[in-house]
């Protein structure tokens, strides 16, 4: 069973800019509503610790593997729920630059495992939510002057 949600932002900034603020992973329990921690350098291949809290919903850590690390570009990583096969999310930022001093963040995961469609409800309303106040808050960051 596989699910995928996805959201998108325009934001008036370079890609730089916004990069600098979702790369700048000490900075996060400051301002970040949904991904509350990230520890470790972002390094294929390398595991970092994350904490995700979704509104509404029950927080979780856990330590995916980072699969790209494409500088201004893409940050995605690998996780799992305890085991491979069971609940597995390869999550993605994907920015686009539009070539009129903006750009466009994808934030999106496509989950995998025998358990997602348990969890069906919470992703599609506590995790987009989630995604979608992550995205309002890098706009409000990456825009301020």
């Amino acid at each position: 069973m596989a699910k995928e949600i996805k959201t998108s932002i325009r934001i008036q900034a370079s890609p730089q800019k916004v990069w600098a603020i979702l790369t700048n992973f000490e900075s996060y329990p400051s301002w970040n509503p949904f991904i509350k921690s990230i520890v470790g350098p972002a390094i294929v291949g390398k595991k970092i610790k994350a904490r995700i809290e979704p509104p509404n919903a029950s927080g979780m850590s856990f330590t995916p593997t980072v699969l790209v690390f494409n500088t201004n570009q893409e940050f995605r990583w690998l996780g799992h729920l305890l085991i491979p096969g069971l609940f597995d999310g390869e999550h993605s930022f994907t920015l686009t630059d539009n070539g009129d001093g903006s750009t466009t963040l994808v934030q999106a995961e496509t989950f995998k495992g025998i358990l997602v469609p348990l969890f069906k409800s919470m992703l599609d309303v506590n995790t987009v939510e989630g995604f979608n106040l992550m995205n309002q808050k890098v706009k409000e960051l990456a825009e301020q002057p």
